[in-house]
């Protein structure tokens, strides 16, 4: 089943992978579509569903995935994120088959080696003198939130917790309270107390005002926000360095310097929730939280820090850490032997491969492309993001900004028509997001963009 032609229309053809994908003998798309509806939860939300032509992946290796007809396809949004060294990785596979054939599952009631040398890996990643040395592993972003908030509460004694209008941490329970998306929620959260702060959202300001005129005032705002909280007592603040489901919200350099230092004032805790910035994707720094020249109190990961795999973390400082051993606790999958082996092979090849300069590299060359992209299509109102998480915002004019919903919608299918999978973000969801494996090159960025212009020019001869 060799990699199909690049479509028609493509000014630059898809680079054609080495990869020899296998033959495809399963149910059909259809099939498999009809075995959905019926026994997977409706809720489940599935792309390209509006145009009734969703994909069926069933084979990936390294930036590129194929479906069971066996076209090949640039994966540019990295699995929402989660696919850092590459699909498949021939070294990460290779040590998650060795540990399969030794040990599938303990957990943390019995000693392993991968899990401690891991989390020594980790902690060795963190700015010296941090503090950030004890790691919980668990299998999800959702785990690692939940986990982190209980974290600041047992630790601080208070229930209240600030996070960021356009955030997003999870689905669970706790997480979905947190997050900041209406979209992404229900009704039945649980009982902690939330309060909601602005983001750094400086292309869409939420005071109406612009950088750097505008003295920081949707972070000093924090304030308000505690004193509005009862006894102006806190648990925490948490928020990712970079909103990815908002939409790839890069906040002011200093908003987070001034956040820490209110909530740090009133006795809380700060957490980064890396699960899409972390592992080298910003390019100039491992962490995203480096970028804005803070260290956090606690660090939740995901995604990436696994290649895929259900991996999560929350690292934290001793005397936070040992709250949870105020009751009996352990987990039966978190730091499970083959997930472990997993994150731990991905670790050593970012440092191996310099996948974290690659980012830098690479994403420096992508956003350059974009911002030529910007100057010939007054549909892309913003250009954003660092290192291999950028995005394009559509807005039918930049005068107005009004979200250009429906383009976006159409330029994420005519991009899937040729062979090149991205993703929509934002409050909006008129936010084009672009968060590659890392192991993308300079042809592959190459194609994107030539996909992304093609696309971008059909929509303006509608």
């Amino acid at each position: 089943m060799p990699p199909t032609e690049p479509p028609a229309g493509s000014r630059f053809p898809l680079p054609v992978s080495d990869h020899q994908p296998s033959a495809y003998d399963g149910p059909s798309r259809d099939e498999i579509m009809a075995l959905r509806r019926e026994y997977l939860n409706p809720g489940l939300l599935l792309y390209y569903d509006e145009y009734d032509e969703p994909i069926c992946i069933v084979e990936g290796h390294m930036q590129y995935l194929w479906d069971e007809q066996g076209r090949q396809y640039l994966d540019a949004a990295g699995g929402i994120v989660s696919v850092s060294v590459g699909h498949c990785h021939p070294k990460v596979t290779e040590r998650v088959r060795a540990q399969i054939g030794r040990l599938v599952h303990t957990t943390t009631l019995y000693l392993h080696p991968t899990i401690v040398l891991y989390a020594r890996a980790i902690a060795r990643h963190f700015p010296e003198g941090s503090g950030l040395t004890q790691t919980y592993f668990g299998n999800s972003g959702s785990e690692a939130n939940e986990y982190a908030t209980l974290l600041a509460r047992l630790y601080t004694g208070h229930n209240d917790m600030i996070c960021l209008h356009n955030g997003y941490h999870g689905g669970t329970g706790a997480t979905m309270r947190l997050t900041g998306i209406d979209d992404w929620k229900f009704w039945a959260d649980a009982s902690i107390n939330v309060h909601r702060a602005c983001p750094g959202y400086c292309y869409r300001c939420p005071l109406g005002l612009s950088y750097p005129n505008c003295d920081l005032k949707c972070a000093h705002a924090v304030e308000d926000v505690i004193h509005a909280a009862p006894d102006r007592a806190i648990a925490g603040f948490i928020a990712e360095p970079i909103q990815g489901v908002g939409g790839v919200i890069v906040p002011p350099p200093e908003y987070f310097q001034v956040v820490y230092d209110i909530v740090h004032q009133h006795g809380g805790i700060c957490i980064a929730d890396e699960v899409q910035t972390g592992w080298g994707r910003t390019g100039e720094h491992f962490w995203g939280f480096e970028n804005f020249g803070v260290v956090p109190d606690m660090v939740t990961m995901a995604k990436g820090i696994g290649n895929g795999a259900p991996l999560s973390a929350v690292t934290t400082r001793p005397e936070i850490a040992a709250c949870l051993s105020q009751k009996l606790h352990f987990n039966t999958f978190g730091g499970n032997p083959v997930s472990v082996a997993n994150g731990y092979a991905t670790l050593q090849i970012i440092d191996d491969e310099n996948i974290q300069q690659r980012a830098r590299d690479i994403g420096g060359y992508f956003k350059d492309k974009l911002h030529a992209l910007q100057d010939k299509h007054m549909l892309i109102g913003d250009v954003r993001g660092m290192g291999l998480l950028l995005a394009i915002e559509l807005v039918k004019g930049r005068g107005t900004k009004e979200p250009a919903v429906e383009e976006a919608k159409r330029l994420v299918e005519s991009a899937k028509q040729r062979g090149l999978l991205v993703g929509k973000s934002g409050a909006h969801w008129n936010t084009i997001r672009f968060a590659p494996p890392m192991c993308i090159t300079k042809p592959d960025v190459d194609f994107l963009v030539d996909v992304v212009d093609a696309g971008l020019e059909d929509l303006s001869r509608v």
